[in-house]
């Protein structure tokens, strides 16, 4: 979970060059913590609104980025304005924290199987994904990279371990004889 704090703030106006008009925010009375949660509970809201999915190379409009903040907000009723005083190092934070890969484990992959999938990934493929691995419903609430890394290692178990092709064992073979030879100081 991440805490940000957003102070009480005046009035403001500024341009808006895109839209070129001004554009107002009203004052914040007073100052708000907000409790954030990337997970999977806020993008399958976030989902509904949109219609696309959340996980994709498009990046995301200001709206929607500024909606979705809203989605991951675990406190209830905060004006839409405290959204207006966030400062850029709030949605810095915010940014860093859903990138935060929120796990140590690594896995890897022989052969082919490090190509990307070209499937769309949805808030429901994920849900899908859930019930065919029984990972408990308690798990829609953790960040959304720890999940998908369960689920990853959940696959990584569940498939039967490929034999490496002899272009691989090779290649294997030759880095762990370098790393020996520069260990030991030899030659050979």
């Amino acid at each position: 979970m991440l805490e940000i704090h957003v102070k009480a703030g005046p009035k403001k106006e500024f341009w808006d060059p895109k839209k070129e008009e001004f554009v107002y925010i009203e004052e914040l009375d007073r100052d708000y913590d907000l409790s954030l949660e990337h997970s999977l509970i806020s993008i399958s809201a976030w989902e509904s609104k949109w219609h696309v999915p959340f996980i994709s190379k498009e990046p995301h409009t200001e709206e929607q980025t500024i909606h979705y903040i809203k989605c991951m907000t675990i406190n209830k009723n905060v004006p839409d304005v405290v959204y207006d005083h966030m400062t850029l190092d709030d949605v810095k934070k915010i940014s860093d924290y859903i990138h935060d890969p929120m796990s140590a484990t690594t896995i890897t992959h022989y052969g082919d199987d490090n190509r990307k999938s070209r499937q769309i990934i949805t808030s429901e493929v994920i849900y899908g994904w859930m019930v065919g691995l029984q990972i408990p419903w308690e798990a829609q609430k953790w960040h959304l990279n720890r999940l998908l890394k369960l689920v990853e290692v959940c696959n990584a178990n569940n498939t039967p371990p490929k034999k490496m092709s002899s272009k691989d064992v090779i290649k294997r073979n030759r880095e762990l004889n370098a790393a020996r030879r520069a260990k030991y100081n030899s030659k050979g």
